[in-house]
């Protein structure tokens, strides 16, 4: 089974800023968030450690999931984030074991 589409959020490097997101293509959409490549939130935040993710086969099951994800409260975000990752480790260096900074 391969997963196109994730549902992500992303900090800054103080663990105090959180982002949700979702893409069909997290590996080059994490490049865009590091190489600030739109400015917007995680330009502004220097957001840009990926702390967790989700996978799906379907976008729009993706988009209800961040949606679902946006709307709870940062204590949400963070059980998320601890449970997956309690370390608060770059995901996207080890999902994808590349050394792109």
């Amino acid at each position: 089974m391969e997963f196109a589409c994730h549902v992500y959020i992303l900090t800054n490097d103080y663990n105090t800023v959180l982002y949700t997101g979702v893409t069909s293509d997290l590996y080059h959409r994490i490049i865009e968030h590091r190489d600030k490549v739109y400015p917007g939130f995680t330009s502004k935040y220097n957001v840009h450690k990926l702390v967790y993710y989700e996978e799906f086969e379907d976008i729009s099951d993706a988009i209800a999931r961040e949606k679902q994800i946006k709307a709870g409260s940062r204590q949400k975000k963070l059980d998320l984030i601890n449970k997956m990752n309690p370390n608060w480790d770059d995901l996207w260096k080890k999902k994808y074991k590349c050394i792109k900074e």
